[in-house]
């Protein structure tokens, strides 16, 4: 497996280095976005784990593009800013993971497992179409449609959506939401959870008679097939 490391801190990248190596993953670092922009472009990585504050393009820009060009490639973002505006910043940019500094790399290398494993289960799935009412979602063409209207979503709301549709009529807690749509444990405190959520009713249910999105207080959300 190979894997990308963008981090411009010598140490922090050496150290993430030397520890992949040690697991049998090939490692190549890039020390700005740029080179490691390139280095994407040009190589076939299995993975990328970038830094957020980078010289030359930051890591929010860079993710973006790289997920432009290639959506499956799994990115961890590492970085030492943790406010949930951060966070969805970053998931808004396409990242898969959110690793706030320090962190411990046992948990670094048990993210990028679960990614790894998550790419190497979906490598091939063939087109498919969701639907429920007049919601319409292709995970082929990466859309979402509700009647003639087409919905534009970033990746981290198209993966809720997705996991939400695939669970409809069913109660979904806040942990299991972010386990199995971010392969995480957020800190109970956060409304991280929440934030995307209202996301998604801003553009699937606001403008429609018919609601899909329901709160459970105290339990959860539910997509809900019949009003």
């Amino acid at each position: 497996m190979k894997i990308l490391i963008i981090e411009d801190e010598a140490r922090i990248a050496q150290l993430i280095q030397r520890g992949l190596e040690e697991t049998g993953y090939k490692v190549t670092v890039a020390y700005d976005g740029l080179l490691g922009k390139k280095l994407a472009f040009q190589n076939a990585y299995d993975l990328i784990i970038t830094d957020i504050i980078l010289p030359k393009l930051n890591g929010i820009d860079l993710c973006r593009e790289i997920k432009e060009v290639n959506p499956d490639l799994p990115i961890i973002m590492l970085t030492a800013l943790g406010t949930t505006d951060d966070k969805v910043e970053g998931f808004d940019a396409g990242a898969d993971d959110y690793l706030v500094k320090p962190f411990d790399f046992r948990e670094l290398e048990a993210r990028i497992k679960v990614l790894l494993k998550r790419k190497d289960n979906t490598s091939g799935i063939v087109s498919a179409v969701l639907r429920v009412g007049d919601l319409e979602m292709n995970l082929h063409s990466k859309t979402v449609k509700r009647g003639e209207n087409e919905i534009s979503l970033t990746p981290k709301e198209f993966k809720l959506l997705e996991y939400m549709i695939r669970n409809k009529d069913r109660v979904l807690p806040r942990v299991e939401i972010a386990d199995k749509v971010w392969d995480t444990t957020f800190d109970t405190g956060t409304n991280f959870i929440d934030v995307y959520i209202n996301y998604l009713r801003k553009k699937i249910d606001k403008d429609y008679d018919i609601k899909y999105i329901h709160t459970k207080p105290g339990m959860g959300f539910i997509f809900k097939t019949i009003p």
